[in-house]
Parts: structure tokens; C-alpha cells; sequence
């Protein structure tokens, strides 16, 4: 599969920032039984995963700026592009030494997606995708999944927890979800359910409150999966308003269905 020399050196970065976070990863389990536990150290992980990818991707390309889950906006000499980068999604599962979680690197450029990155270090498994030129896990082509009615699909979401979302508007929505279909599922980290739909491991997601940096590398594996992604009123504005719904189209448009009756 031929690559640009720009998404090579994403995933150089995201594949040496992963490396780091695999060590990482492999002494949670030790710290699980200390009285103090692991927070303190995969905080710790998390930077050090964001300061990797800030110094690759600046070494190779200076000029273009950020936007980060850590560092916040970092501006760039030239203005049309940023990086929108998640070091480490799925904090909570790496916490609790869950093996399911992800660097996402995506490259955006006059407000358009262009080359996305998402990658799992405990599996090996590189999912990537450039405008135009198609989706891939590791070097092989991706679809999304066909199915065509809800009753066959396992659908991915995230769940409200303490703190965070309306709990009462996501029981409505998932009682009017998972009447419909063969599955749902939480598998905490957003960038890689997105992935797994590109993939056709899902067949559709919905969720609120994510952050662009959740979602920016995996919109556009989907897109160029041949899947689509709006927002939950069907528009172009998930980073604005923060909320997600994706399938292949026709699975697309009847999760929309579901969630407005909700």
C-alpha cells in the first residue's frame, strides 16, 4: 500500500508513542495492588505519550500547529493545518489494565480531515486512512460493514457515568437502540470503536459529549471506509456540538431514527 511521506511520518510517531505506552501499560497491573494505585502513573504515561508525538511530528513537519488533549491549541506558522491527537484514548480502560486503547494522530487542513492514524499497541493493529485513497488496518483494505437492517447489527456507544452527560436522555436513547438490534456495546475508547466500525467489526455508533480529539482520526477512517458520520441531527458539526452518529448508510439513517424518537 503506498503511503504519503506525511502519513509515514504519523505513524512513526503514533507507532513509537505506542511502543512507550505498551511498556507502560505492562506495570499497571503491578501498581493495581498498591494503596495509592496507578492514577498518579498512567497521568504520567499520558504526557509522556503527547510529548513523543509533539516532538515527531514537529521534528518532520515545524510549521504545522496542534490541537491536543493534554496541551490544549498550539499554533502552528501555518495556519491552514493543525494535528488533533488523543496520546492515549481509553484512559479509564488502561487504568484498570484494560487492553483497550489508542493513539489517535488526525491531519486537518482548511477544515478538512486529510490523513488519520489510529493505533492499539497491545494488538499491533494500525488502522489509517488519507482523503481519496481509502481505509486500511495494517496493510490491508477496509470496509464498513452492509448489513442493511438494525435487527443484524451490533451498535457501539459510550455509557454516561458520574459527572459526566444527561443519564435520563441516554436511557431514553438506548431503550429506543437496543430494542431494534442484535447488540450494543461499551468498549471505552471512542477513536477505536470508530476504527472497528471502519472495519466492519461494528455496524453503527452513537455518542454524545466527545471531544474532537475522540473522534477526528476516526471520522475520516469511516468516511473513506465508505461508511457515514453526521452529527445527531444529520450535519457536518460534530466538533462543534460534540455529538456522533455513524453507519454505512442505510444503518446510518435508521440509527438517526431511532435516537430522535428518544
Amino acid at each position: 500500500m503506498p503511503r504519503s511521506p506525511l502519513m509515514n511520518v504519523m505513524i512513526q510517531a503514533a507507532t513509537k508513542a505506542g511502543r512507550g505506552m505498551r511498556r507502560d501499560f505492562g506495570e499497571v497491573e503491578q501498581l493495581q495492588v498498591s494503596i495509592k494505585g496507578p492514577s498518579d502513573f498512567v497521568s504520567a504515561a499520558d504526557r509522556k505519550a503527547e510529548e513523543i508525538l509533539v516532538k515527531e511530528l514537529q521534528k518532520a513537519r515545524p510549521e504545522i500547529g496542534f490541537l491536543l488533549e493534554e496541551g490544549g491549541a498550539v499554533a502552528g506558522s501555518d495556519a491552514s493545518q493543525r494535528f488533533i491527537i488523543d496520546p492515549l484514548d481509553g484512559t479509564t480502560n488502561f487504568l484498570h489494565g484494560i487492553p483497550q486503547f489508542a493513539v489517535s494522530v488526525a491531519l486537518e487542513k482548511n477544515s478538512q480531515l486529510i490523513a488519520a492514524v489510529v493505533y492499539n499497541p497491545v494488538n499491533d493493529e494500525l488502522f489509517t486512512a488519507e482523503r481519496g485513497q481509502g481505509a486500511f488496518l495494517n496493510d490491508r483494505r477496509i470496509r464498513v460493514a452492509a448489513r442493511q437492517r438494525l435487527n443484524d447489527c451490533v451498535i457501539g456507544t459510550g455509557v454516561t457515568h458520574r459527572g459526566k452527560g444527561d443519564h435520563d436522555l441516554f436511557g431514553r436513547e438506548l431503550k429506543s437502540v437496543q430494542t431494534e438490534v442484535a447488540g450494543i456495546r461499551r468498549m471505552g475508547a471512542a477513536s477505536l470503536d470508530l476504527a472497528y466500525l471502519a472495519a466492519g467489526r461494528l455496524d453503527g455508533f452513537w455518542e454524545r459529549d466527545l471531544k474532537p480529539w475522540d473522534i477526528a482520526a476516526g471520522i475520516l477512517l469511516i468516511r473513506e471506509a465508505g461508511g457515514y458520520v453526521t452529527d445527531l441531527n444529520g450535519r457536518d458539526d460534530m466538533f462543534e456540538h460534540g455529538h456522533l452518529c455513524a453507519g454505512n448508510e442505510t444503518i446510518h439513517k435508521a440509527l438517526l431514527e431511532r435516537l430522535k424518537k428518544a
